[in-house]
Parts: C-alpha cells; sequence; structure tokens
C-alpha cells in the first residue's frame, strides 16, 4: 500500500505580507498543493493523507471547491483529511455542509473516527479540531483492533497548546504509520514509523530548509513500513546568510558579493543577510537597490566601524571626543554599548567634520 502524506498546506495565506512577493507565494502554495495531488495519480498511490491546517483559515464555499476538484482529478486515490487549529471546524462552517468528491473522507468528529478502505485493507484514523487549542493528550495512548488491518493515524499537534503527546508512549501504539501535522519543518520522529510532513511551502523566514512530502510504502503482510522518503516540492527557500567584510570593502563590492550568492544559490529564493565583521569609518552600506532586484527579506548590518580609539583619544583627550571614548569604553562591551560608542563618536567626529 503507497500512500502521500502532506499537511500544513495553508491554502489562501499570503505569506510576508509587507513584501512585494507575497500574493506570489499566495499562488505558489495553491500551485505546489496542486503539484502534490498530482504526485499522488503520478506515483499511483492509494491514499492521499493530509494532516491538519490544509486551509489557512475557515474556508469558504469556493474555497472547498478548488481543492475538491483537484482531488476530482485522482479517482483512483483515497483521501483522507483532519481539520488543524487553523481550520478548524466551527459551527457555521462551510465545511459541515459541503458535498466532497466520492474519493474524499474528511474525519470531521471532534472525538476519534476511522474509515476502512477494503480493497487496500487500510482503516485511517483521526479527529479534527473545534477550537484553537487542544491542551490534553489525546493521542499517545489511542487503542485500535488487532484485526489484521493495516491502521494510519493522523494527528495534528505536538506541542503544549496543541495536543502534547509523548514519543515513547507513540511508539507503542498498534498503527503502521502516524502521520503528523502542525510542525512545518519535515522531520521523521521514529523511524518508518511516524514523521511530520511539514507545510508543502515555506511560509516564513523562520521556516528555513526543504519543504515537501512524505511519500511512504506499507508492506500488505507484515502491516510495516518498507520505504519512507521526504520528496521535495516547494518552489523556493529561505535562505540565511552571513557576509563579512574587511575595513577595504566597498559599498559597491560588497553589492557584488551579495548580487553573486544570490545568483549561486538562485535568485527564485528568499534571502537574509547578515553583514559581519570590522568596516572603513568613512564607508556606509546602502544595499536598497538590491531588494528591487531580488527577493531579500532583510539585510542585518552588525559590521563595525574600525576606529582607532587610542589614536582618537590622544587627539581629542580635552574635547568632547575624548571624555565620550573615556565615557562609555571598557573592555567587555555589550552589542549594544558598542553600538553607542561607535555611532556616538561618528557622529561627534562629523560634526567636527562640519565645523571645520
Amino acid at each position: 500500500m503507497k500512500f502521500i502524506h502532506i499537511a500544513d498546506v495553508h491554502w489562501g495565506m499570503s505569506p510576508d505580507s509587507d513584501k512585494p512577493w507575497s500574493k506570489e507565494r499566495c499562488q505558489d502554495i495553491k500551485e505546489t498543493f496542486a503539484k502534490a495531488v498530482n504526485q499522488a495519480k503520478d506515483l499511483e498511490a492509494d491514499c492521499l493523507l493530509i494532516s491538519g491546517d490544509l486551509f489557512h483559515r475557515q474556508p469558504l464555499a469556493r474555497d472547498l471547491k478548488e481543492v475538491n476538484y483537484l482531488f476530482s482529478t485522482i479517482p483512483a486515490v483515497h483521501v483522507v483529511i483532519i481539520a488543524g487549529n487553523y481550520d478548524r471546524i466551527r459551527k457555521n462552517s462551510a465545511i459541515l455542509s459541503f458535498d466532497w468528491a466520492p474519493n474524499v473522507t474528511y474525519l470531521m468528529s471532534e472525538e476519534l473516527d476511522s474509515v476502512y478502505f477494503k480493497e487496500i485493507n487500510t482503516e485511517v484514523y483521526g479527529f479534527s479540531y473545534y477550537s484553537a487549542e487542544i491542551f490534553e493528550n489525546r493521542l499517545d495512548h489511542i487503542k485500535v483492533p488487532n484485526n489484521g488491518r493495516i491502521h494510519i493515524l493522523l494527528g495534528h499537534g505536538g506541542d503544549a497548546n496543541h495536543i502534547p503527546f509523548d514519543k515513547g508512549a507513540m511508539a507503542n501504539l498498534d498503527f503502521s504509520y502516524i502521520a503528523m501535522g502542525h510542525v512545518h519543518r519535515p522531520e521523521v520522529l521514529i523511524e518508518n514509523r511516524m514523521a511530520y510532513a511539514g507545510s508543502l511551502e515555506p511560509l516564513d523566514k523562520t521556516e528555513s530548509g526543504q519543504h515537501g512530502m512524505m511519500v511512504g510504502e506499507i508492506n500488505e503482510v507484515t502491516r510495516m513500513i518498507t520505504s519512507l522518503k521526504f520528496v521535495p516540492l516547494a518552489k523556493l527557500q529561505y535562505i540565511s546568510l552571513a557576509v563579512n567584510v574587511t575595513t577595504a570593502t566597498t559599498n559597491t563590492e560588497l553589492a557584488m558579493k551579495i548580487t553573486q550568492e544570490i545568483q549561486s544559490r538562485g535568485p527564485e529564493n528568499i534571502f537574509r543577510f547578515r553583514i559581519k565583521g570590522m568596516r572603513d569609518p568613512d564607508i556606509s552600506f546602502d544595499l536598497n537597490m538590491l531588494s528591487a532586484r531580488f527577493k531579500i527579506m532583510e539585510i542585518v548590518d552588525e559590521s563595525e566601524p574600525q576606529y582607532d580609539f587610542s589614536a582618537l583619544f590622544a587627539e581629542h583627550s580635552s574635547d568632547m571626543i575624548g571624555f565620550y571614548i573615556q565615557a562609555l569604553q571598557k573592555p567587555e562591551m555589550s552589542p549594544v554599548e558598542k553600538k553607542a560608542l561607535y555611532y556616538g563618536i561618528n557622529a561627534l567626529l562629523r560634526t567636527t567634520d562640519e565645523r571645520s
């Protein structure tokens, strides 16, 4: 029995809402989801398992129709879904009266429920969220009958506010596979037994690395997983890089260096840069022009001007610059104290230059 496991699609979300590429990212989520659905057909999967947060908010009828159409294109694949904390079911949810395609089962009960597919001897269990948080441990003590069926559990959570569980206890459950959602980074929790699929697309700057889906196979006789692998699908990644500068680094040189880094890793990706090292006090880095060319989330300048404080103090021992150095400089300085010293000296030197 072959399955595809996805979670945390967040259909309808517009990541990086304050950035010019936000609408593009919203469309990326939908296109990558469509790609995952199509993969279920291409890989001849028996089941497509969706472990919560298919939607970013309460889905409207038009959202349900869009995703249902995609499911209807894979009629031979059993689609099983639970609601997570974001798309939790409410009394007025459109999902309660929606007519899904024949191959779709939405386990909408707040209590543990299941669906059995006789032709593949597989029973899929799960329950949906009806509130934003579930503090109760509702997963690691579930019991299922020893009836010779392949048992799969869909779950969503894993932190203190969303169904906390004990991984050791989960390993003792009688499930061939436990398909988890809620954590957006793909991770195998128990080898060939339990995994987070992660979000299909990275959804904010903290979600670095590859994103996609889990693909697995279960032996129909032993009811054990024989293969479980992560398959990347996302259109891009969030990449964080540190760029080192020296007192010889100019603004143009730094811009060229960052451009090369982006080109080598793929300009389709979204980048965060940290500038580190000592710079020439006369140089200030202005890299705004790069943001018009590439997807740059932020550039944080942590470089420090390389002042010769001993020489400055000797030259200005009896004026404000000398007094300022004497008041602030000490052997062990915090980053904030360093910035205060550097910015203050820079301002005082500029004031001196303007008066001369």
